[in-house]
């Protein structure tokens, strides 16, 4: 990590279907070796996927519910006081929430072996949309860790 200045924030464009700002980082984070078609068709056939088993449902409001229920609002952070090092809790920033929440969605349902990504991707954001799942699981181990090290929460700063 540079110490020399804060690195620039980059503006994330929505995607081209649903002009969702959302979707274009879910698709960023499944991108991989610049593949942006590729990732587009996954993410494009995993909602197709979530409007069959969700008629009547629109695919962006269950991601948007999903995100939001994987979202952590505590996390950990490794401080060095002393000779010691304290995992100590901090809030963690709206933008760091939600890239945390896609993150685990994607890499999960990539854990999924045997059925395609695109099916994987839409069982898993099902999964949290309905507040279970491996992306809920991990919030929740994530938001223990953090609750049985609050007694180092004087070290944040």
């Amino acid at each position: 990590m540079s110490r020399r200045r804060q690195a620039v924030k980059r503006q994330v464009r929505p995607d081209g279907k649903f002009a969702s700002v959302l979707v274009g980082r879910l698709i960023g984070t499944i991108m991989k070796g610049g593949k942006r078609s590729l990732a587009q068709r996954i993410v494009y056939g995993s909602f197709n996927a979530l409007s069959e088993k969700q008629p009547g449902a629109i695919p962006l409001e269950i991601l948007q519910k999903a995100v939001d229920n994987a979202k952590p609002r505590l996390e950990v952070k490794a401080r060095r006081v002393g000779g010691a090092t304290y995992q100590v809790p901090l809030e963690v920033s709206a933008d760091r929430q939600a890239s945390l929440a896609l993150r685990w969605l994607v890499d999960f349902a990539d854990a999924r072996k045997g059925i395609p990504m695109k099916d994987a991707l839409a069982a898993e954001i099902m999964d949290a949309y309905q507040g279970q799942g491996n992306a809920i699981r991990k919030r929740d181990e994530v938001h223990k860790m953090a609750q049985a090290n609050k007694a180092f929460a004087h070290f944040r700063w």
